[in-house]
């Protein structure tokens, strides 16, 4: 173990895996979300009324933190060039005739138009707007309750009389860098740690050493990269998580047991594709490509439950996968370990089968050295 920690933190490739990637990304990539929710997103409104209605909607749009009002038209072509060119992210159309309808008490239809493309920003606009309309209806109302009779108190009771109050159960800010920086950081985990392994038995065979080590020699190896990887998820999962207050220490017992069988795991894997591709940096070329597809296995941005039932099944087979299922839960939710029983259950089978396969990686390598040897 220590020959092995020796000679890959020597190693500049090896090094930059284990050590130095892992600090870098523990800023770089939180740094886009630090302020957690969109807000300012420029819009336009669309007035073709001309009421004191229309213009208490711009005052309100105006106020509100989501929205930020760049002009009033009265010509909805000026509206989408502007959407076209980026200037503004959405619109509302006020139509003609908007006052004479809420007066009359008919429903009035404010179509509110923004580029879906963007599904945040696409949120943004539609839950903002919907807030101001929300609010200048309510408005209304109690004001026409009022006037027939009914007191401030129990005008906003007739309108309301049940109100809803909604509170964040684990993501506490609703922020997307607390959705997000948990689950990629155990994605980040393995593919760091994979390459990194991979690299190093890469380059050692690329040595073609004509002695066949033992087992007990590659299992001590491995050890020692899975204990880096650990070294790497104590530092995602306790400075970092509490650094940018993302959910943290849910379950610290729970998650730091089940990442033995984790980084074991993800160690063994590596040291199989480092055997079987016996060259330093095609371990690199071969697993850089895979981040993406991982993450849109793992059911972090699509429910698992709703991929096809091949994808889902190859999920069960990628350690991260499984990992976001379970360290998300331990240490954003809370967990118990009797709740990610399952997925404890997949981790340990990973663990046991990549071991397997890396001992057949192995023998095959070192029988093909000795051939050439000889």
């Amino acid at each position: 173990m220590l020959q092995t920690w020796r000679s890959a933190l020597t190693d500049k490739g090896t090094l930059l895996m284990f050590i130095v990637a892992p600090i870098i990304y523990a800023f770089f990539y939180p740094w886009p979300y630090l302020t957690q929710e969109l807000r300012r997103v420029p819009v336009a409104i669309v007035d073709q009324d001309h009421s004191n209605i229309a213009r208490q909607i711009g005052r309100f749009t105006q106020a509100s933190p989501r929205l930020d009002l760049r002009f009033v038209t009265s010509s909805e072509a000026e509206a989408k060039a502007a959407l076209a060119r980026r200037e503004i992210e959405g619109y509302v159309l006020l139509p003609q005739g908007l006052k004479r309808d809420v007066l009359r008490g008919q429903a009035v239809v404010a179509p509110v138009l923004a580029d879906g493309a963007y599904f945040l920003i696409n949120k943004v606009v539609l839950s903002g707007f919907g807030e101001v309309l929300g609010t200048v209806s309510a408005g209304i109302e109690l004001r026409q309750l009022q006037a027939k009779g009914a007191s401030p108190l129990g005008a906003a009771a007739s309108r309301s009389p049940l109100n809803l109050s909604t509170v964040a159960l684990y993501n506490k800010t609703q922020g997307y860098g607390s959705y997000v920086v948990p689950a990629v950081a155990v994605l980040i985990i393995q593919q760091l740690m994979l390459i990194g392994t991979a690299m190093w038995v890469g380059t050692w065979f690329e040595r073609r050493r004509p002695e066949a080590d033992s087992l007990a020699t590659w299992a001590a190896r491995t050890l020692a990269f899975a204990c880096l990887g650990l070294l790497s998820a104590a530092w995602f999962f306790g400075p970092v998580f509490r650094f940018f207050d993302y959910g943290h220490s849910g379950n610290v017992a729970g998650a730091a047991l089940l990442l033995l069988p984790y980084c074991w795991g993800i160690a063994a894997l590596g040291v199989a594709l480092g055997a079987l591709l016996a060259d330093r940096e095609r371990s690199m070329q071969a697993l850089l490509c895979t981040s993406l597809p991982i993450a849109f296995l793992s059911g972090f941005s699509w429910p698992r439950e709703a991929l096809p039932a091949p994808l889902f099944a190859l999920g069960d087979f990628i350690p991260a996968v499984v990992g976001i299922q379970t360290f998300v839960r331990l240490n954003q939710m809370g967990a118990t370990l009797a709740e990610v029983r399952p997925f404890a259950e997949i981790l340990l089978l990973q663990a046991l089968g990549f071991s397997v396969l890396a001992v057949w990686a192995l023998r095959r390598r070192q029988m093909g050295e000795a051939k050439n040897v000889a």
